[in-house]
C-alpha cells in the first residue's frame, strides 16, 4: 500500500470505534498475560482516540503519534490517566514517501534507503524521547528491505544506524521493536545479533510475512519466537503478482493459522498484547475488528 494509505489507515483506526537475547525492558507485562489491543493513530486528540479504544472493549493499544511537542505530551498523559488504557508501543515510520510494493519499496521504506536514513533515524530518536516522557515502554518501526546477503555493504550500514537508534532507546529504558515484513525471519535474526543490544525485540505482524512472501508466521516462531515482544493480529494472502504485495483480508479468510499461532506463543510463554490491525476504512473496518476481537478472545481465553 502507499505511505499515504497506511497513514490514513492509522487515522481511521482511531475513528472506527465512533461508528534469543534477554531484553532489559519489555512491552509485555508478565502478570497480565496475553490480552487484546487495537492499533490507532491519536492525531491531536489522544483522549478521544483512547476513549474509542475503551469503547470497543480493548484494554491495550499501540499508538501512532506524529507530534512530539510539550502540548501533545500533556494531552497524552492526561488521556492515559483518564481512560486507563495500557499503551504498549509507540509506532512511527518517519518522514518521506514509503511505497508498499516490491518495486519502489526497497528504495523508500524504513532506514535502508540512504536518501531518508538520517532524517528517519533522528525522528525515531525524537519518538523515543517522547515515549520516555509519557511512559510508553517501546517504540517500533519498519526498518525496510534489509539485505539478505550479509556481505552486502548496505547490510553493515543499516546495522550501524539501527544500533544508533536502538542504543538511544536503551538509554531511555525502552525496547526497540522491528516490525516484520520486508525481510525473512533469519535475516531479521542476523540483524538483531549484529546490532548486539539487549533491548531489541520483534513486533510480529502475522500477515506481513505472508504479504511479502517472506515466510509463515507460525514457522517463523521457530527462528524468532523468543524475541517476539509485540504482535499484530492480521491476516493475508501470498503475493501472486511479482510487483505487488499479497492482499490483506479479514482474520479467518487468509493464510494465518491463528489457533496454531496462539498455541505456539503459549509454548514460548509470550505474555504481551495481541494488537488487531485492519488496513481498510469505514464501517467494514469496524465490523471486521469486532469479529476479530470475538474470535481472538476465544483463542486466548
Amino acid at each position: 500500500m502507499s505511505y499515504i494509505t497506511r497513514r490514513k489507515f492509522m487515522q481511521c483506526s482511531a475513528a472506527l470505534a465512533g461508528t534469543a537475547l534477554n531484553a532489559t525492558t519489555s512491552s509485555a507485562s508478565p502478570e497480565k498475560g496475553m490480552r487484546l489491543g487495537l492499533m490507532i493513530h491519536t492525531g491531536r486528540d489522544p483522549e478521544a482516540a483512547l476513549r474509542k479504544v475503551r469503547g470497543l472493549g480493548f484494554p491495550t493499544c499501540q499508538v501512532g503519534i506524529d507530534d512530539y511537542d510539550a502540548e501533545m505530551e500533556r494531552r497524552f498523559q492526561a488521556a492515559v490517566e483518564a481512560t486507563g488504557i495500557e499503551v504498549t508501543t509507540l509506532v512511527t515510520l518517519g518522514k518521506g514517501p514509503m511505497v508498499w510494493d516490491f518495486d519502489q519499496g526497497p528504495q523508500t521504506i524504513g532506514l535502508v534507503p540512504i536518501k531518508y536514513r538520517r532524517e528517519r533515524a533522528d525522528h525515531l530518536k525524537r519518538a523515543s524521547d517522547f515515549a520516555k516522557k509519557v511512559g510508553i515502554p517501546a517504540i517500533h518501526t519498519h526498518c525496510g528491505f534489509i539485505p539478505e546477503n550479509p556481505n552486502d555493504p548496505v547490510f553493515a550500514d543499516v546495522v550501524q544506524v539501527i544500533r544508533e537508534v536502538a542504543s538511544h532507546a536503551k538509554g531511555n529504558g525502552q525496547m526497540f521493536l522491528y516490525e516484520t515484513g520486508q525481510e525473512t525471519p533469519i535475516t531479521l535474526l542476523r540483524t538483531i545479533r549484529e546490532v548486539g543490544l539487549d533491548n531489541q525485540g520483534i513486533n510480529l505482524d502475522t500477515a506481513n510475512l505472508i504479504l511479502y512472501g517472506k515466510g509463515n508466521p507460525v514457522d517463523a516462531l521457530d527462528v524468532i519466537g523468543p524475541l517476539v515482544r509485540g504482535l499484530h493480529a492480521k491476516d493475508g494472502l501470498y503475493p501472486t503478482d511479482p510487483h505487488k504485495l499479497g492482499a490483506e483480508v479479514p482474520i479467518g479468510q487468509g493464510k494465518v493459522d491463528f489457533p496454531r499461532l496462539i498455541a505456539r506463543l503459549r509454548e514460548l510463554n509470550y505474555r504481551g498484547a495481541i494488537t488487531i490491525e485492519r488496513e481498510i476504512e469505514g464501517t467494514q473496518q469496524t465490523e471486521d475488528v469486532r469479529k476479530a476481537k470475538a474470535y481472538l478472545e476465544g483463542l486466548i481465553a
